[in-house]
């Protein structure tokens, strides 16, 4: 099913993700490696933004390569382009990760007493390169319209689904599909004209 769908046809070429995909269902390094350099920035800005916490972020980002060098099959080319799997992929690990951190704090908040805080030495080049990433997405994220900026940031930072988004914002459900696969898509060929 997958070696059909890389067969180029007269009105479809086969992007480099797939064909790197393809080359990663035979565990080629190399695919992997290119795959991880493409987009594992965007996908750490993403999830950083979710969960607020570098070391967590970096650990969810190599879930997910991990997952994705273990599952590659798991991407279907004839669904849609790979780079939005791959960012709904990181969302829902992400969302995940978020739900089963407050659901450990909650229980710990139950079972321990005051602890006193802790200090710790500042990270400057950490910190340096968080706020530079992250004002690089919120750049990005300013070109977009309102419209393709709040349906986005409903979509992957709030958890919400299409429909809810459409609820929420008082629009039909295919013109909030619409703003986020546009907004989406424009992010994409933005970050990969920087990087």
């Amino acid at each position: 099913m997958f070696l059909a769908a890389l067969i180029p046809t007269a009105n479809r070429e086969v992007s480099p993700d797939a064909t790197l995909v393809h080359r990663l269902l035979q565990k080629d390094v190399s695919a992997f490696e290119q795959l991880y350099d493409r987009h594992s920035r965007a996908i750490y800005s993403l999830v950083l933004r979710i969960l607020q916490q570098a070391g967590t972020a970096e650990e969810v980002v190599q879930d997910i390569f991990l997952q994705l060098w273990r599952n590659a099959a798991q991407y279907d080319v004839s669904r849609g382009p790979f780079v939005p799997w791959l960012f709904t992929l990181a969302r829902n690990r992400a969302l995940d990760t978020l739900r089963l951190k407050s659901e450990r704090q909650r229980r710990r908040e139950d079972q321990t007493e005051e602890l006193p805080p802790i200090a710790t030495v500042p990270q400057y080049e950490q910190q340096f390169d968080e706020k530079r990433r992250a004002e690089k997405v919120r750049t990005l994220m300013a070109s977009l319209s309102p419209q393709q900026k709040k349906a986005i940031e409903l979509a992957y930072f709030e958890g919400l689904s299409h429909s809810e988004i459409a609820a929420a914002l008082k629009e039909p459900l295919g013109t909030v599909k619409s703003w986020i696969r546009n907004g989406l898509l424009r992010l994409k060929e933005e970050l990969q004209a920087t990087t």
